[in-house]
Parts: C-alpha cells; structure tokens; sequence
C-alpha cells in the first residue's frame, strides 16, 4: 500500500533560501521534502496529497543568538535597567557559575533552538560549554575593565585565556567569542585592543550597546541615572574615574555609544551590537555601513524599561536583525519561540515573516553555521513544526 504525501500547512513557510511566503506547505512524501511554496499552488499540483495543518510556522528551527547561561539560577525582576544591574545581576553573583549554566543550556536545548550565542563570565562555564556542548553556536568570553591604566594587563590576560580555549573546540560544538560588555564598562584603550585582537583573530564578538536611555545621556552628557549608578559602583570597588576618563573624551550632545565604537575603531571588527534601543538614524546608518548583525531582545527590553527595537529602520537600512532571549533575569525564559511571539506582540507593525527570518537567517549569521533548507530531496523533520 503506498502512502500519500502530506501537505503541511502554515501561515507563515520560510524554507531557509530567499524570503517566508504567507499561505505556505510543505509537501513530503517518505520523510523527505517533495515541494514547498504557496498553499494554494502546492494543492493544485498535489491534488493527492492528504492536507494537515502545521501551525502558524514552518521554517528550519530558530537560533537564540543572546543569552547569559550562567544566570539560570536568577529569578526574573522587572526593574530599570539602571537598577537591575546593581540590584539583581551583581547582588546575585553568588548564583552565576557551571550550575546555572547547566540549567539553561537543558532549557535551550528543550526550546529546540538550533544554534546559540552565550555571554560566558566564569571560566569554568566556558571550559564546560567547549567540551561538552551539543548545541553549536559561540561562547563570547566577557570582559569588562573600566580603568584605563589597567587596560594591558586586563587584555593580556583576556588573551591568554582566549588562546588556550581556541583549542578546545570541537566540530559541531561551540567556538570561541568575545564580548567586552558594553559601550561604556570597557576603557577606550582595552576596547581598541581587544577589537584589533578578535578581528586579527576571526573571532566573533559581541557588545550590549544602547539598551537604556539613560546609555545614551551618559555620552551625551556624562550624567543620568546609568552615569550616576556606573560612577558609584566604580567608587565602592576604590576606583574614581569620570566618563571622560574611560571613554577617553568628554561626553557632548553630538557623541553616541555607536558614533564613539566607530571612532575607536570597534565597528571595523564587525561586532554583532546587542539590544541597540535607543539609537538615532545616524547610528543606523553607521552600524549599516560596518557591516554589523544586531541582536533584539523584545523581552528583555521591555521588562528593564528600555524602549522598543527600531526594527523597520533597521530593516530600511539593511541591517540583518536576529532574535535572543537575553537571562532569565530579565527575559523570564531561554525559549527562543517565546522570543518570536514576544516580537510579534510587541511590533505589530512588522510583517510576521521578518521575524521568522531573523530568528532563523539573522541568528545563524551571528552564531556560525549552515541553514538546514526545507528544498526538495531534503529530510524533512518535526523540528519544522514551530510551536504555537
């Protein structure tokens, strides 16, 4: 008795090549792809084939291109983002380490995420992470140092670690990263040799860039809430700096996170930008110009207080977007389709197939790798089948 193929169906079909149809199928026949395309054209050239729907998405599974693995054990709070940084992540640095870690990674494994990019603050956790990980993608190694005068030791050290991690890499698993933390939590000079290191190096990074509001008035002025709350932390660790001193230039109105990586020479590596809220078209048409893939958080963003993601300009611009979670302190889950329907909800403006392609082309440009297609001859897989 021979089978019939099936026609799966779904509002929204993106096969990994081109762009998502709406009122899309897939047609497969003995586990493996026959067509896909448009609905309506799939039913008119497989009258036989037995019609089911797949929910609101088929597509090659989606990439969570921005968690914190290491603050699994966090509980999530919604606060500015200006007070949760003290508040939560360095009050409850006690949690960050190898269990936490554990957590997520279980956590995005279950979403289905086919690939991952992590933020990695305890060596033991990247040691971990490059020996054993099954889920491919890269470990970007954190680092923050805002005092100037220690900025060698800090980046010879970064180095060293770096170097000895590159040979623990596996096919198939994690590959190695960089992330000096943000625009303003690294010196001008250890940001200007931590860049030049990782693009003479090929190694991928990421920077969290102009997430809160206040971000953009502590360069525009060296003042605000983030200014006053980065200031103290700074003092209490016996350390008195300015915003002068660590980005090497007093702040002025015409001065932005992006403008000042620009001018450092930071865009050159061509870093994937993390959040990127609360930017002006000039930073657009910067960070379009480099080259840079930028990373949404939806969640995140709108529990820390900080505005939504300019996505349509970004998208004007030609700028590949992609989609991540962020820490479960901030984003609530390390699901990645949670993400998607987060980023449906919040830009209702946006066509829902822009995200489908940014969770799957955007976060696979970040991370590495290859798209699984969904082309004839191809194996078909139940991971097609995003959840509701």
């Amino acid at each position: 008795m021979t089978l019939l193929p099936t026609l799966w169906t779904a509002d929204v079909v993106y096969t990994g090549m081109g762009n998502p149809v709406r009122d899309g199928g897939v047609v497969v026949s003995g586990g493996v792809v026959a067509a896909a395309g448009s609905a309506a054209e799939l039913r008119v050239n497989f009258p036989q084939a037995r019609e089911v729907r797949g929910g609101r998405v088929i597509a090659p599974p989606p990439v969570n291109a921005h968690t914190h693995l290491d603050m699994s054990l966090y509980a999530f709070q919604s606060l500015p983002y200006f007070r949760w940084i003290p508040e939560v992540v360095i009050a409850g640095r006690h949690l960050r380490g190898h269990e936490g870690a554990v957590v997520g990674l279980d956590a995005v494994r279950a979403s289905g995420a086919s690939g991952l990019g992590d933020i990695v603050w305890h060596p033991d956790v990247m040691e971990w992470l490059l020996r054993e990980s099954d889920v491919p993608g890269v470990a970007y190694w954190e680092v923050l140092d805002p005092n100037p005068a220690t900025a060698q030791a800090t980046f010879e050290a970064a180095r060293a670690r770096l170097d000895a991690w590159k040979k623990l890499e596996r096919p198939g698993g994690m590959r190695v990263g960089l992330s000096p933390h943000a625009s303003y939590t690294v010196s001008h000079r250890l940001f200007r040799l931590l860049s030049e290191y990782a693009a003479g190096e090929g190694l991928p990074m990421q920077v969290h860039v102009l997430e809160h509001p206040s971000e953009a008035e502590l360069f525009a002025g060296g003042a605000g809430p983030l200014a006053e709350s980065f200031l103290a932390s700074m003092r209490r660790n016996g350390v008195e700096l300015s915003i002068a001193d660590v980005i090497g230039r007093e702040p002025s109105p015409e001065l932005s996170a992006v403008s000042y990586l620009a001018d450092l020479g930071v865009l050159q590596a061509r870093p994937t930008l993390i959040h990127m809220v609360n930017v002006t078209p000039q930073d657009i048409t910067l960070v379009a110009q480099a080259g840079c893939t930028v990373v949404t958080c939806p969640r995140s963003n709108a529990n820390l207080h900080c505005g939504t993601f300019p996505w349509q300009a970004f998208a004007a611009a030609g700028v590949e977007v992609a989609l991540g979670t962020d820490s479960v302190a901030s984003g609530e889950t390390l699901d990645i389709h949670d993400e998607v329907r987060a980023a449906w909800a919040l830009h209702p403006e946006l066509d829902p197939r822009v995200v489908v392609r940014a969770a799957v082309k955007g976060g696979t440009r970040v991370v590495g790798g290859r798209v699984p297609f969904i082309r004839r001859g191809e194996a078909w897989s139940d991971l097609f089948l995003w959840r509701e």
